[in-house]
């Protein structure tokens, strides 16, 4: 059989040549048909505006499922991983064209490296041709990668809980944010979960945005009895864990308007509190449907007009109790962090007053 030629999509000025167009990237489920490579690289034009709204100037790691996703298909968990069917790509490939542009990040472990920071839409069209089906953005900007201008609030549904649950824990969360006198910006995971964003002022650090989200989540466990913010997963029960460590240097949600590696190519979607309301499914919120969604207009709009204090935030963190949380394991071990071991495994006498194994 012959080879489909390439496709070209146009993207304000540029075409961005699409090769093998009609490969399919999702199979059809019982609401969305077969979705072809072109149809993601037309998706990710259609929506270039608000997407560049989300992520532009940002540094930007892509998830890549160079051969498209199907059930039972696996992330690589890593560098090392090569089993994985998808990878996220933290490095700009070789070859990239010119107008696709880079800005350099820093690690936690202290290595460096020139990341993706998309600055047109055709720069995410071109990421869509190389695979590219979710974008994950630092919560920082080009011109200062080190202070985070974005707070992100990631309520994850553990088992036994639902996206109801988190709509439900999501709405006590913007109750709270207009008692501090904050505005969140809400949107589907592009699973069960649901995120909500709070502009800020540039002015803090990883840790300092961390710690927001603690004492943020702390006083949501306050409130409703089915939040946590325990970090081990034996101790979360069934209830929304607050994921603070999202905020944590090179930690990222997936940005809005992305899709997800999920059946019937859902879209973590914005959506205005009133709307977030009505979704009872998030899966009907997909690449079919989005284009109805926005024709009212980006509910994120005006994300950027105001930027906020972190202040109130950081005092819930000061003040409410329960001291450091857990870090991931990859980083290394930080001030003040708890024993990094499952509190079923823990024997007290192996540890000191600093959470430090104390060797036999």
């Amino acid at each position: 059989m012959a080879k489909t030629p390439a496709a070209t999509v146009a993207v304000g000025d540029r075409e961005v040549r699409v090769s093998s167009p009609d490969r399919v990237i999702y199979e059809a489920t019982d609401r969305t048909p077969d979705i072809t490579k072109l149809d993601v690289c037309r998706y990710v034009a259609s929506v270039g505006e608000p997407l560049m709204r989300a992520l532009g100037e940002r540094p930007t790691a892509m998830e890549r499922w160079p051969d498209g996703w199907r059930e039972g298909m696996r992330l690589a968990t890593g560098p090392q991983d090569r089993e994985g069917d998808g990878f996220y790509q933290k490095r700009l490939p070789k070859g990239a064209p010119d107008f696709v542009e880079t800005v350099e990040i820093t690690f936690p472990s202290g290595r460096r490296a020139a990341e993706l920071c998309p600055t047109e839409p055709a720069a995410l069209v071109w990421a869509a041709q190389m695979g590219a089906l979710t974008f994950h953005p630092w919560p920082v900007r080009r011109p200062d990668v080190d202070h985070p201008d974005e707070l992100r609030l990631d309520l994850d549904p553990q088992p036994g809980t639902s996206f109801a649950d988190a709509r439900r824990v999501a709405d006590v969360a913007r109750e709270l944010l207009e008692e501090l006198g904050l505005r969140g910006y809400p949107k589907t995971s592009g699973n069960r979960g649901v995120h909500i964003y709070v502009r800020i002022e540039p002015t803090h650090t990883f840790e300092d945005v961390r710690h927001a989200a603690i004492g943020f989540g702390r006083e949501l466990e306050r409130r409703d009895a089915g939040v946590t913010t325990a970090w081990w997963k034996e101790e979360r029960g069934q209830r929304i864990f607050i994921d603070y460590n999202q905020n944590n240097r090179d930690r990222t949600i997936a940005s809005a308007w992305s899709l997800r590696a999920r059946p019937g190519a859902p879209v973590s979607t914005p959506l205005s509190w009133a709307g977030l309301a009505d979704v009872t499914d998030p899966a009907e919120l997909n690449l079919t449907t989005v284009a109805d969604h926005l024709a009212d207009g980006d509910p994120w709009a005006d994300m950027d007009d105001r930027a906020y204090a972190l202040a109130p935030l950081l005092q819930l963190w000061e003040t409410l109790p329960g001291g450091e949380l857990n870090f991931p394991p990859d980083y290394p071990k930080m001030p003040g962090e708890p024993p990094r071991v499952q509190p079923s495994k823990k024997v007290a006498e192996h540890w000191d007053a600093d959470g430090n194994r104390i060797e036999p």
